[in-house]
């Protein structure tokens, strides 16, 4: 069964690695990822089983993460910030 992760700023998921009933064992860098709307899955590279489900951090969760100084939060946060000004969400 995969393991899920729905904290994305949690420290440690992309290095902490997991085993495959295949045998395999490895981190998610190494694992093959399928991007979807709401998760991003990681499966086995050598059989396809899926291991890994990370949900994508709402703004809510990237607002937080950045206000306790999570550095990676803050970059996407800056990023966000930049296209909701270029972009904004009611604009026709």
């Amino acid at each position: 069964m995969a393991e899920l992760v729905t904290d994305y700023f949690n420290a440690g998921w992309r290095e902490r690695e997991l085993p495959c009933p295949c045998n395999w064992q490895g981190d998610s860098r190494a694992m093959a990822m399928e991007l979807h709307d709401a998760v991003t899955d990681y499966a086995c590279p050598q059989c396809g089983n899926l291991l890994l489900i990370v949900s994508h951090p709402t703004l809510d969760q990237v607002r937080a993460a950045a206000a306790m100084g999570h550095g990676e939060a803050m970059a996407h946060l800056a990023i966000i910030e930049e296209a909701r000004l270029r972009y904004p969400p009611n604009a026709g």
